[in-house]
């Protein structure tokens, strides 16, 4: 009699390869609806920024990462003391080195860092300062004590630079409609609104050009904080006549 031949075992390839196939399908859709979430939230929400010079010091020093919010200019107002991210209206910053042909693999890498917000589009056309002037309030510098005035009322800021003077240069503006007034922290490395004085608006930035407000600092994590306004500074100061009146 002969022996019946064993049975052969079915191969566990063809399950363990569509295990593998559905893993790498779940993590496909992962991946792609975070980048979505991300791509939304840094459109709609908030973007990170780096801060790349001395001039908002003590405030922000280099090397920190605020996150700004993108509900103000919006839903909600920019109000004097704000600290805003914004692109630069023109003639502020120095044109950009060229960087086509650079590694190729970098530039992807910033291209989806661009995409999901951890970099920011354009991000050497941005700069960084405090609101002093919203439209129709009247700045200038200085009174006796060297300090910045607006529309009459002296203001005491907390927020400057140590050793830092409030303004080393004499200005006069009423800030144009739909424009801000902006000053750098450590106002004698900062070339702010008071630098750009013959240019469109008077040294003044349209709100247009304001990407949002810095709400929170993130990196270093020994320096996280929340950035506040801070509305004592210019609780004093009167609302600016209506233009035109």
């Amino acid at each position: 009699m002969t022996d019946a031949a064993p049975e052969v075992e079915e191969s566990s390839s063809e399950p363990r390869r569509h295990g593998a196939l559905t893993a790498l399908k779940e993590t496909a859709i992962i991946v792609v609806v975070a980048l979505a979430l991300s791509f939304l939230i840094k459109t709609f929400l908030v973007q990170p920024f780096f801060i790349p010079s001395e001039s908002m010091e003590d405030t922000l020093l280099v090397g920190d990462r605020v996150l700004v919010t993108k509900f103000a200019p919006g839903p909600f107002d920019v109000h004097r003391g704000d600290v805003v991210v914004f692109k630069d209206p023109g003639g502020w910053l120095a044109p950009q080195p060229d960087r086509s042909g650079e590694n190729p693999v970098a530039e992807v890498l910033h291209n989806v860092g661009v995409f999901v917000g951890l970099v920011p589009a354009d991000a050497g056309e941005h700069l960084i300062k405090r609101v002093i002037g919203v439209a129709g309030d009247q700045v200038e510098c200085c009174d006796d004590e060297g300090r910045v005035m607006v529309n009459g009322v002296a203001i005491d800021e907390p927020y400057l630079a140590d050793g830092a003077d409030p303004s080393e240069l004499d200005f006069s503006i009423t800030v144009p409609p739909d424009s801000l007034w902006v000053m750098g922290d450590n106002r004698q490395q900062s070339e702010d609104s008071r630098y750009h004085r013959g240019r469109p608006g008077g040294g003044a930035i349209p709100v247009s050009s304001v990407v949002g407000v810095s709400f929170v600092k993130i990196w270093p994590v020994d320096r996280w904080s929340l950035m506040r306004n801070p509305g004592a500074t210019f609780a004093d100061v009167p609302e600016p006549a209506a233009q035109g009146e």
